[in-house]
């Protein structure tokens, strides 16, 4: 039986993504090989690859200007990566708004001369500063910021006006919402919030910026290096790429972003009601920084809330357990949480609250 699974990452993916997937697991298109047995350089993997980054471009908008990579690493990895490309005149300024554009910045800091210009962890990262372009540094190789907060639930809703150029990790709200990909210098995100398995991570960056790599930045590393061999310099992630691929086929079919982001903002408006309009949880983001991909919330106690993931659980409603840092609970409601899951999880949780008043 399939579940709601609210699991912040590695999340759930379309049934009809999967199902697609399991018919040709082991004879993709009838040469009698999985795509995970493929040659990554053979004529029947070539037009996955190149399929996955032509959706990519497509339903994101994205211009010629800017190469689309696929790399490996997670967005982790580019927490260095960012730092080892673009730093030319060796300084950068950093918003930090949570636990990993926190490790983005330490990671940076190996790196030159990194300015952390504001910080919401005065208040456990329950807002969004408001910065503004005085609050930047002139002459400097970019700005960071992560656009959604996983663990915390905070979101930019406003894009800051720095006078350098933009890095965005989009990792856990990449394609939930209609962005102008002309704002940003680079973007990158982890596949496996709303795009594909643990795997693959996107990067997209402006192609002037390519080829100014420190001296120290290793090759695989080096965004020149991915964008020269169309992400092709190693051995791809093949398997993560085939099934982003059948998402974004399955993302255009539904009307693409601007459809996937009314829905998702149906869903979120639903919860956050919800939670607003009782008395037993609190959300305590500030709410107009608010995520529409990620949901913390809180009962009345620690004990009530170990008992309210245990329930969930067992009502078929998983991975609802907040994290460590957070505790409570966070429903994460990634483009492939349909409707019908968030209503379930709101039932359980009047049922839940009826009993334990």
């Amino acid at each position: 039986m399939r579940v709601y699974n609210f699991s912040a990452g590695p999340s759930m993916l379309p049934l009809e993504v999967l199902q697609e997937a399991g018919k040709q697991i082991t004879d993709y298109e009838g040469s009698g090989m999985s795509v995970m047995e493929l040659s990554h350089r053979g004529k029947v993997y070539e037009p996955i690859h190149n399929e996955c980054i032509s959706l990519v471009r497509e339903l994101m908008n994205i211009d010629d200007t800017y190469d689309v990579l696929l790399v490996q690493g997670g967005a982790s990895t580019q927490f260095e990566a960012v730092p080892l490309n673009l730093l030319k005149k060796g300084r950068a300024d950093y918003v930090v708004t949570g636990n990993f554009s926190k490790k983005a910045y330490k990671e940076a800091c190996k790196y030159g001369d990194i300015r952390l210009v504001a910080s919401s962890e005065d208040a456990g990262y329950t807002y969004i500063p408001k910065v503004t372009r005085k609050d930047f540094r002139d002459d400097i190789d970019y700005v960071h910021i992560t656009e959604n907060n996983t663990i915390f639930g905070t979101k930019w809703h406003y894009t800051p006006d720095c006078g350098a150029p933009l890095v965005s990790d989009m990792s856990s709200c990449i394609m939930s919402e209609v962005a102008d990909v002309n704002k940003y210098a680079l973007i990158y995100a982890g596949a496996q919030k709303n795009l594909a398995p643990a795997g693959v991570t996107l990067v997209i960056v402006k192609k002037d910026l390519l080829g100014n790599e420190m001296a120290i930045c290793p090759t695989m590393l080096k965004y020149s290096t991915q964008a020269k061999d169309n992400s092709l310099y190693n051995t791809p992630p093949c398997w993560p790429i085939y099934i982003m691929m059948l998402n974004m086929r399955y993302l255009k079919k539904m009307g693409g972003v601007p459809a996937m982001e009314k829905i998702n903002r149906e869903k979120a408006a639903m919860l956050y009601d919800f939670i607003d309009n009782s008395s037993f949880y609190t959300n305590k983001v500030n709410p107009e920084d608010r995520s529409i991909m990620n949901v913390p919330f809180v009962s009345p106690s620690a004990e009530l809330d170990a008992k309210f993931i245990k329930e969930a659980e067992a009502a078929g409603l998983v991975s609802l357990k907040g994290h460590r840092l957070a505790g409570g609970m966070r429903a994460s409601i990634y483009n492939a949480m349909p409707v019908e899951g968030v209503k379930a999880l709101i039932d359980f949780m009047k049922k839940f609250e009826t009993e334990n008043k």
